[in-house]
């Protein structure tokens, strides 16, 4: 055979990209059937692992064909880059609210309304159930998810296309080859009790604050600036209303939520078509009984009248139909169940246990954890996962369980055990008295933020913009993983967080360069974190040391003759300094340039200027705050007391001072005022 003609009978470019074409469609479509039979109807036909191979094989032919993906392939679910803000969208309709009944006379005189306007003596009603989520439009344009916003103020809302495009209930491609090509819904993004647990559980172990309730927690997630967040929280949604669309539209609601249905859109399974009000009345009673046993949280049930021709001549009013109600269910008081107990980590390594209830109402507010507050008090209640309990909220504080209510026959797990190992870090647990606490310090990612929070503030290395929000996303995006990766920050990585521009990250990077220069020994200490060692005994551990490496060589006899230091600081001290990642951080933190300065010996602080006198503060200052002021005397040699007396040397008076300036006229205590206090430091620190 002739060599050109083998050649002759490969396959064109053009006939491989055509085949490689028609495979990624038919990838798309097999992986959207697959989605709505696992996400919407809870079925599965292939398993997880073909299913995985599918995808991938659609990755890696959209990864050869970059052209070729497209807004509503299932690979773009993931999320996209932060925005700035969320845009505003107008809505087609507006996005009304529903009349809220609670008694069943006025859903009986509702019924009576409705056939008076409407002239006729029997009405049939669509129920379901009124989801305790957040409402959003839906707009999809020849069968393909274009744009999604939530309610706002009924004509207006926050685009949130991207975010949910994560979310997979929700289908970006309508099934079926018969569908408007236009078609407006209303629907509810929410979370299902399970999943809420499960979010709040893992929040609650690293140190974050858990969600109060499901809505909050789909409310929170959806309305995310960075889609990558959405995606991770697992948000669904359910349709439950046409808006708009183009064509004849069904004739009734009940027939609305099967067309939607066999578009491959979630639509309510609990619901029913009543003839009469009394079934409406029952379908009431049945669901609120049915309550505490599905899935997802509800606060009462829907009632639409079913004829959409029947809809539009009852009309609206200013800002509700006047053919739909919402038929609420009465607030749960007090007594509620417990789901799961989670393990909070504090700053400290604290471990707490953490109640996580079915959402109850308690004093007017839904709450869905209670504290625990250690396992003495777990122990002493006999509180277990499954019991029924009585919550209470005292003094707006975070609820706690009053107490267990025994239920005859019920069959109880074993009692709750204390975790050996932190559930983040996987440290070992030890045990101070009531209180657990995990031994990892600043390398267990639940008390790292803590950790680097009290090591920016302004009695440590007073490191301005190091705020709670900015410290949470980079321990979350994993560019800080301890103390001394905030030294190797870049701007490229800053602009990256929610918030920063090039200005604001580059005053982040000059505050901490600032930060590294010349650190008083008492600052650093306090800046580590230490359990146990506040300013006071870490400007004694300076004081009585002079440097690191003695502290970190001491052993517990050393820190025990010290007269302020006990058995406990002194376990703490030696426990903190002999675990070797603690050793490793403060070692690549003097390598990244941080200079922690000596302190000198008692004879040195006699040559300082301010050595013998002593200060008293009152009234807010101006140039500095409390503590800058007092750590700038202390520098200087001076010591700076509560009260005054005819001892001290200088009252400092600020702006609205107090008693203390009265008292230093009766003992003829010298008194400067802000620009006399600066004039005397600034004199003094002059060589």
């Amino acid at each position: 055979m002739r060599q050109d003609s083998l050649f002759h009978d490969l396959p064109s470019p053009s006939k491989i990209r055509q085949a490689d074409e028609d495979r990624l469609a038919e990838l798309k479509n097999q992986i959207r059937h697959h989605d709505y039979l696992y996400y919407v109807k809870d079925h599965p036909e292939i398993s997880d692992g073909e299913y995985d191979r599918l995808f991938r094989e659609l990755l890696d032919l959209e990864l050869k064909y970059p052209d070729l993906i497209t807004a509503d392939s299932p690979t773009q679910r993931v999320g996209a880059p932060p925005l700035d803000e969320l845009g505003k969208a107008p809505h087609e309709r507006p996005m009304l609210s529903l009349d809220s009944l609670m008694d069943p006379e006025e859903v009986l005189a509702f019924d009576q309304r409705m056939k008076r306007e409407l002239g006729t003596a029997q009405i049939d009603y669509t129920v379901e159930p009124k989801f305790d989520g957040l409402s959003v439009e839906l707009v999809y344009d020849r069968g393909t998810f274009v744009r999604g916003a939530t309610r706002g103020d009924g004509t207006t809302g926050e685009d949130v296309t991207r975010n949910l495009r994560t979310i997979r209930t929700l289908p970006l491609q309508l099934q079926t080859d018969t569908y408007p090509d236009h078609l407006v819904m209303r629907g509810e993004v929410y979370m299902r009790l399970s999943d809420f647990h499960a979010l709040n559980r893992r929040m609650t172990e690293r140190g974050d604050d858990a969600f109060a309730n499901p809505r909050n927690a789909a409310a929170g997630s959806l309305r995310q600036l960075d889609s990558h967040i959405t995606a991770s929280r697992p948000l669904v949604v359910t349709c439950y209303e046409v808006m708009a669309m183009t064509g004849p539209p069904p004739s009734t609601h009940w027939d609305e939520l099967e067309q939607l249905a066999t578009w491959g859109l979630p639509v309510p399974t609990l619901r029913r078509r009543c003839e009469t009000i009394d079934q409406v009345l029952a379908f009431h009673r049945e669901t609120q009984e049915q309550r505490d046993h599905l899935p997802y949280e509800i606060d009462g049930v829907v009632v639409k009248v079913n004829r959409v021709d029947w809809q539009d001549r009852l009309g609206m009013k200013s800002r509700s139909p006047r053919w739909a109600i919402a038929f609420k269910f009465p607030p749960r008081k007090e007594i509620t169940e417990i789901q799961d107990i989670a393990i909070s980590v504090g700053r400290t390594g604290t471990l707490t246990p953490l109640a996580l209830l079915r959402p109850v109402e308690v004093g007017g507010v839904t709450i869905s954890r209670a504290t625990l507050h250690n396992a003495d008090e777990v122990a002493r209640k006999d509180i277990r996962v499954g019991d029924t309990v009585r919550v209470e909220r005292a003094g707006d504080v975070i609820p706690a369980i009053a107490e267990r209510i025994p239920i005859s026959g019920q069959v109880r797990p074993e009692p709750f055990l204390m975790p050996q190992h932190c559930p983040i870090c996987g440290s070992a647990v030890a045990r101070e008295g009531a209180y657990y606490y995990c031994t990892g310090q600043a390398t267990c990612p639940a008390q790292l933020k803590g950790a680097i929070e009290h090591f920016a503030s302004k009695t440590a290395l007073n490191i301005d913009g190091l705020g709670k929000k900015t410290v949470a996303q980079l321990v979350d995006q994993e560019l800080v993983k301890d103390l001394s990766d905030l030294y190797r920050l870049n701007q490229e990585q800053l602009l990256k967080l929610e918030g920063f521009a090039e200005r604001s990250s580059t005053l982040l990077l000059e505050a901490i360069a600032r930060s590294k220069a010349s650190v008083p020994l008492e600052r650093f200490l306090m800046g580590l974190g230490i359990r146990q060692v506040g300013q006071h005994i870490a400007k004694v551990l300076a004081r009585e040391f002079g440097s690191l490496d003695a502290i970190m060589t001491a052993d517990r006899d050393r820190f025990q003759n010290i007269r302020e230091i006990g058995p406990e600081i002194s376990e703490s001290l030696v426990s903190y300094f002999q675990e070797q990642s603690n050793r490793r951080v403060i070692s690549q933190l003097q390598q990244l340039g941080v200079s922690i300065m000596q302190a000198g010996s008692p004879q040195d602080q006699t040559t300082l200027p301010f050595s013998g006198k002593s200060f008293v503060f009152t009234g807010g200052l101006s140039s500095f705050s409390r503590d800058e002021a007092k750590a700038l005397v202390e520098r200087l040699g001076a010591t700076v007391t509560s009260s005054v007396s005819k001892k001290t040397t200088y009252v400092v008076a600020g702006s609205e001072a107090g008693s203390k300036l009265d008292q230093a006229g009766r003992l003829g205590v010298r008194i400067l005022n802000e620009d006399e206090f600066k004039n005397l430091v600034n004199a003094s620190e002059k060589p």
